[in-house]
């Protein structure tokens, strides 16, 4: 015992934990394949219910048959926690995200281990449930539900699960950076284990810590195993088990270990960002805690800086803006959740005539939390930090913590890193970005420092600009659009433009010729309000020494045969976009321009047979052709006498690759796809 001591006490033994983790955590994403005891074929399976969430349209089950699956059905059935249920259905294996930099929902799952969903026909249940856990769970489940008022956060709190809050106001949260306050995990488990710790004064001490033990374990049931609640009871269980057998280990160790089991477990789940905000936050207050003195003000200042600057990597990479405010607003808000509201909802479940003083206190939370909301001057949005950039940070972090320079150097250092971090992503080379946004257009072409839109994608059920473009415009640090070019007035060319520019700096706005339809007036009323310009019909762009044309022929009788169609050379590379320009136009266009043998052509309307006529084709002749197509789209898209007039250029197409990037660099040009199944489909250089 003694000699397992010394060696505990050996830093150096649980940094070696820690790397072999991250060699292991590569070796496995990268070379090794993840198998699942289901496959696409299979089409029944039976399951026992470990969680579900239901909304308005859905019901999202989490199961647990031959492994980890996730059920969504679209119809309604009463089922509770520990049910089993057979499940009809069709199997399908979640895709990587098409957009680079994006929300990885294959990831996502795989980090929960789960490799398969379920898009469920039927679902029958076989066997009520008898296990006296799930009965328990479903008792607290079901009494917090019939609660008036105040069960939303109640259940965020007791069941870790934070989309009863509604959505508009989790914004919120996640726009002031406080979101992790919802995320039970040591702050809340912390208050637990006092409470329960004092409750138990008196007792034997092994008896008080294993009661409490226990206790948090069924927590953890509770909360379905969150990664914070998993980090958070067992770091207070291997900390209870180091201080009781005198093994001296150093706490943040105990963190490292932990972090590393974790890892090798799952190496999935370093793309969880609950796991990652937990442990580096925790990790870090354990290492620097003889910082955090002073009175109860200063800690808590001390806390919230320390906290935001160690996890900023991770809420940018991820989320792609920063809110400094959030350092002020966690000093107020994270003793205000601590000892007022997660208290008063454990209170709740108990007395819960305390209903409506407990709704009451988040009525004025989220009041507060609103106008907070509101004041975006310390809101910065930041392009995604390369490893190479975390790894500079990082280390700076640590310097500014550890060194006995003078504050104000640390301060004007600080300032310095901060500054180049929010202006990282200077553009030098030239770039054009066909981005995924499923059955319609949108392409960014980005000249230096200027950014060029064409189009904006459309979808009735599905708002692109939220989802896609303002987070990808965010990752790569693109701050605003100078020019927004419509190629046309359908929806699926222009539907976001209206959101684009009320949630996103646009400059100018350039539509095509002929008269405006009501979805182009619907934008020009917004335009006039904000005063942003907007023109039609015009033949040449200059942007920073390049040039844009505008093949112009004629006004058609038609909105697709007016599309704008943009050429333009960039290092001497020849782009051509098509809109949804058909065959009359591209015969016109023959007619009227000497334009010829195209490096890079966006195929006109998604390829569909009234576009890309042969004779077009052969005297485009591109190298490159890009369509723009949803995946199994109704339209039968792209047509496959469209493929066979390409056969001679090398087709991309976002159903299939995913966004496509054309980057000119040292006046070559790389291609990079960002594929469903594969991020890095393929480069070419030449």
């Amino acid at each position: 015992m003694k000699k397992l001591k010394i060696v505990l006490q050996q830093n150096n033994i649980f940094y070696f934990i820690f790397i072999f983790s991250l060699i292991y955590m590569f070796i496995f994403i990268n070379f090794i394949n993840v198998k699942s005891k289901y496959n696409e074929n299979d089409s029944t399976l039976q399951v026992k219910i470990i969680d579900y969430k239901k909304s308005d349209d859905k019901l999202v089950i989490y199961a647990k048959g031959k492994e980890k699956i996730l059920i969504n059905y679209y119809d309604d059935i009463n089922i509770s926690y520990g049910d089993y249920v057979y499940v009809k259905g069709k199997f399908i294996k979640p895709k990587d995200n098409t957009n680079f930099n994006l929300f990885n929902y294959k990831k996502y799952l795989l980090s929960n281990n789960i490799k398969y969903t379920v898009k469920a026909s039927n679902i029958k249940i076989l066997k009520r449930n008898k296990n006296i856990f799930y009965k328990l769970k479903n008792y607290i489940f079901f009494k917090i539900k019939s609660l008036d008022k105040s069960k939303k956060y109640i259940l965020t709190f007791i069941f870790a699960d934070k989309s009863y809050i509604d959505k508009e106001m989790y914004n919120n949260y996640q726009n002031l950076g406080i979101s992790h306050l919802f995320a039970v995990s040591g702050m809340h488990v912390s208050l637990v284990t006092f409470i329960l710790l004092k409750l138990l004064e008196g007792k034997n001490k092994v008896i008080k810590y294993l009661i409490t033990s226990i206790f948090l374990i069924f927590y953890l049931f509770l909360t379905n195993y969150t990664i914070s609640m998993v980090r958070a009871c067992f770091q207070f269980i291997l900390f209870f088990i180091n201080k009781f057998f005198k093994l001296n280990i150093d706490n943040s160790n105990i963190i490292i270990f932990l972090f590393s089991v974790l890892i090798i477990l799952n190496p999935y789940i370093i793309y969880n960002i609950g796991f990652l905000f937990s442990f580096s936050i925790s990790f870090t207050l354990i290492k620097f805690k003889d910082l955090l003195t002073g009175s109860f003000i200063i800690k808590n200042i001390k806390t919230s800086l320390l906290s935001f600057f160690v996890s900023m990597p991770i809420l940018v990479n991820n989320f792609f803006k920063v809110n400094f405010l959030s350092i002020i607003l966690n000093i107020i808000y994270i003793p205000f959740v601590s000892y007022i509201l997660f208290p008063l909802c454990l209170i709740t479940v108990l007395f819960p005539f305390f209903d409506s003083f407990t709704y009451f206190v988040i009525n004025v939370f989220e009041t507060i939390t609103k106008f907070f909301s509101s004041i975006n001057l310390l809101t910065f949005s930041i392009s995604k930090m390369n490893i190479i950039l975390v790894i500079i940070y990082y280390f700076i972090f640590i310097w500014i913590i550890k060194s006995n320079d003078k504050l104000k150097k640390k301060i004007i250092i600080s300032f310095i890193l901060i500054v180049f971090i929010i202006n990282n992503n200077v553009l030098v080379n030239n770039e054009v970005h066909f981005i995924d946004v499923g059955q319609g257009d949108s392409t960014l072409i980005r000249i230096k420092n200027k950014n060029i839109l064409i189009d904006t994608g459309g979808n009735v059920n599905f708002n692109i600009s939220e989802n896609v473009l303002i987070p990808y415009f965010r990752s790569l640090g693109v701050k605003k659009i100078n020019y927004l070019i419509l190629t046309h007035g359908d929806y699926d060319h222009m539907g976001e433009a209206i959101n684009l520019v009320e949630n996103f700096k646009v400059e100018k706005v350039i539509f095509n010729c002929g008269p405006y339809n009501d979805l182009e007036n619907e934008l020009i009323e917004v335009l006039d309000k904000k005063k942003i310009k907007y023109y039609s019909y015009i033949k040449e762009l200059n942007v920073d020494n390049n040039k844009l044309h505008f093949l112009q022929t004629k006004e058609y009788d038609n909105e697709n045969e007016n599309s704008n169609v943009i050429y333009t050379k960039l290092n001497g590379y020849k782009f051509m976009f098509m809109g949804d320009a058909g065959v009359e136009k591209e015969k016109d266009i023959l007619e009227k321009y000497n334009v010829s043998k195209i490096d890079v052509l966006k195929i006109g309307h998604h390829g569909s047979k009234t576009s890309s006529d042969k004779n077009f084709i052969d005297e485009m002749n591109p190298k490159y052709s890009v369509i723009s197509v949803g995946k199994n789209n109704r339209y039968g898209h792209p047509n496959k006498e469209v493929l066979e007039n390409l056969n001679n250029s090398k087709i991309y197409r976002t159903d299939q690759d995913g966004s496509i990037m054309f980057k000119i660099k040292n006046n070559k040009l790389k291609i990079e796809t960002c594929s469903p199944w594969k991020l890095v489909k393929n480069i070419k250089l030449w």
